[in-house]
């Protein structure tokens, strides 16, 4: 008797941790013998109050975030709303996808409305700096540079007459000048100027600029469109 209570009390099959169940490889009925290694009867996750996220960081960026640096994120499911997380491990083992080097950084979440669900895909934004009462240009400013000009003199014979001269663009007309990385176009009373600035921090977008006379408001050129 006391062998067949040992042998019926191995039929029982107890849950080492305690927790929420994500997914399911057996149904009821089913026979389960493990021969090399255990099967896999049940998925479960011990408490999704506290989540990680584990985000592709580009080589190129990685020397800018370390462990600490708090961060938000977006998920489709509700794109609508931010939800903070903190990073708490910076992997040294590196991924490559056609040429591309990432590194896996490790993010903490708390989901105490357990509104987040393991193998969602996220969005993240680090904040690797804060600054207040800067001034910002856009980067499409900094990648200006306006066609190179000659001059061209014409006599009263030419098309143009008593013309003294003509600013041209070089070539055909699309050459531009050499972009600077001190420098940046601006309009002073419907003129453009070129300035000279010192770059800072910049967020792909937007670029912190010092120096130069320029001020909150003033005009930047970004483009210009050539008439014909």
């Amino acid at each position: 008797m006391n062998a067949q209570e040992a042998v019926l009390s191995k039929a029982t099959i107890v849950s080492p941790i305690g927790g929420i169940v994500l997914d399911r490889s057996v149904d009821a009925g089913q026979i389960v013998a493990a021969s090399l290694s255990a099967p896999e009867l049940f998925t479960i996750a011990e408490d999704l109050t506290q989540m990680e996220l584990q985000v592709d960081v580009a080589e190129s960026d990685i020397g800018r975030i370390a462990i600490g640096d708090k961060a938000t994120f977006t998920v489709d499911a509700y794109d609508d709303q931010q939800f903070p997380a903190e990073i708490s491990m910076v992997r040294y083992a590196s991924d490559s996808t056609d040429g591309l080097v990432t590194y896996k950084a490790i993010l903490s979440v708390v989901n105490d409305d357990l509104l987040l669900r393991p193998g969602m895909t996220a969005t993240a934004e680090v904040t690797v700096a804060h600054y207040t009462d800067v001034l910002l240009v856009p980067n499409a400013a900094l990648r200006f540079a306006p066609p190179q000009v000659v001059e061209v003199e014409a006599s009263d014979d030419d098309t143009g007459g008593g013309l003294l001269g003509l600013l041209m663009p070089s070539g055909d007309g699309n050459t531009r000048g050499a972009v600077s990385d001190r420098t940046l176009w601006v309009l002073h009373d419907g003129v453009a100027v070129e300035i000279e600035i010192n770059r800072g921090d910049s967020d792909g977008l937007h670029t912190i600029i010092g120096g130069g006379d320029i001020a909150e408001g003033d005009g930047v050129i970004t483009d210009m469109i050539e008439g014909g």
